[in-house]
């Protein structure tokens, strides 16, 4: 008999008064990775890793690699690091015909059921079914109606259930998996235009795709399907942009947050919940949005890390034999600009800048180049070598010299690297237990 899902159990807690929560980690970089699994094994607490549509998919993804590859580059990370893989719960995020939204209904979800049947055969076990977007075919100026969003959604479920009935036939403990569900989804990876400000899901918003997903769950013939939903998306007033981060209002998500006393059975999941403070994400839970999305924030910990480790390098060792990290990311985002150049706007200077700092983090998707990671090995290396002073690590890396101090951190700069990352996870840690 499989065994209760992780997320049924912290939504269990929270019926019984416990202000509980869980940060999902949506990235496909190994520092970020190995980052949650030790932290993982450390704390004995489950980790939620995320892979999104785009990045992960049937065809490869911009990462190249399907289900199956993402979850066997985790579990062997994993296994290498010591942690029980009974912590680890793998997630699809807006899973659906994202990636084919140009393609008319019948082409787009076609690929979208192959997509996700492919993630619950690989052993996943948290499916977001994002079917909010216009196809092909849709009208282009009426909005597209949640009994549309709902419908798609539905067969989605259902294709996963088919897929799940397989994995279970040859594994009868295998997890079943859970869903979340929401029309008024943010797009991947944070808005691409500065706003004047976020809308708050309307109570009557989410009460609509509730009862419409519940009606045609029904008329499907699937009315037990609904205990299988543990979380809606919604939008609770957070967003970032470039430059910009919209922080949690609970006043303006007061009416939003009481509606979900109405169905204890579920809570909200917040995506682009990146940037903000450790005090607005503890309210986020205890408001009732349990399940904290995070993604570039973590790779740009990691990009602030290794620029300060660049820096101290500088000042460390001879211009012959720096690994140049910085100049190596920009001249390979230079090179090949398509995953950035439609996000940023401005003058040359300004876009300049962007590359480098913005919030969106563009430069995730350049960590992985050969050359890039090059680069970082020789930085590495570099200051491996070498006794680091610690008074320039104080110059630099001030959060970590707090930690090396106390003999929390190692001082190692792979330990310093994994560390930017960690002291994005810490907020959301804090936030969650």
């Amino acid at each position: 008999m499989a065994a209760v899902h992780p997320l049924h159990k912290m939504v269990e807690q929270r019926r019984n008064g416990e202000k509980v929560g869980i940060p999902s980690y949506c990235s496909a970089n190994k520092y970020v990775l190995e980052a949650a699994l030790e932290r993982a094994k450390a704390s004995r607490r489950p980790v939620l890793i995320e892979a999104t549509a785009n990045q992960v998919n049937q065809f490869g993804g911009y990462t190249g690699m399907r289900p199956k590859d993402f979850k066997a580059l985790v579990t062997g990370m994993a296994e290498s690091l010591g942690v029980d893989e009974s912590l680890l719960i793998l997630a699809g995020d807006h899973l659906g015909p994202l990636t084919w939204s140009d393609e008319p209904e019948k082409e787009a979800m076609k690929k979208a059921e192959d997509l996700v049947r492919e993630f619950v055969e690989a052993g996943f076990t948290k499916i977001h079914l994002d079917t909010s977007m216009k196809l092909g075919d849709d009208s282009k100026t009426e909005m597209l109606a949640t009994e549309v969003i709902a419908r798609r959604g539905v067969r989605l479920y259902k294709a996963c259930m088919d897929s799940y009935e397989k994995v279970k036939a040859a594994n009868p403990d295998a997890m079943r998996p859970v869903f979340i569900i929401g029309s008024e989804v943010p797009i991947p990876g944070g808005a691409q235009e500065a706003e004047e400000g976020i809308n708050v899901t309307r109570p009557e918003d989410f009460r609509d795709t509730v009862d419409t997903y519940k009606r045609i769950f029904a008329e499907e013939g699937a009315q037990d399907a609904w205990n299988d939903v543990i979380a809606v998306v919604v939008q609770p007033g957070v967003e970032f942009g470039d430059a910009q981060v919209f922080y949690y209002d609970r006043d303006d998500a007061k009416a939003l947050c009481e509606s979900l006393k109405d169905y204890p059975e579920i809570v909200f999941e917040g995506h682009s919940t990146d940037y903000q403070s450790r005090k607005c994400l503890k309210e986020m839970v205890e408001d009732g949005i349990a399940i904290l999305k995070v993604g570039p924030a973590l790779t740009f910990g990691l990009r602030e890390s290794l620029f300060a480790l660049s820096r101290v390098e500088e000042e460390l060792v001879p211009e012959e034999r720096r690994a140049r990290f910085e100049d190596v990311l920009i001249d390979a985002m230079l090179e090949e600009p398509k995953n950035w150049k439609k996000h940023y706007h401005g003058s040359e200077g300004e876009i300049a800048f962007a590359r480098k700092y913005s919030y969106s983090d563009r430069c995730r998707y350049y960590i992985g180049d050969e050359k890039v990671q090059g680069a970082i090995d020789k930085l590495i290396g570099n200051l491996s070598e070498i006794e680091i002073p610690m008074n320039i690590i104080h110059q630099y890396l001030p959060k970590q010299y707090d930690k090396i101090v106390s003999g929390e951190l190692a001082k190692t700069p792979l330990a310093m690297i994994k560390d930017g990352v960690a002291q994005y996870m810490e907020d959301y840690e804090y936030a969650a237990y």
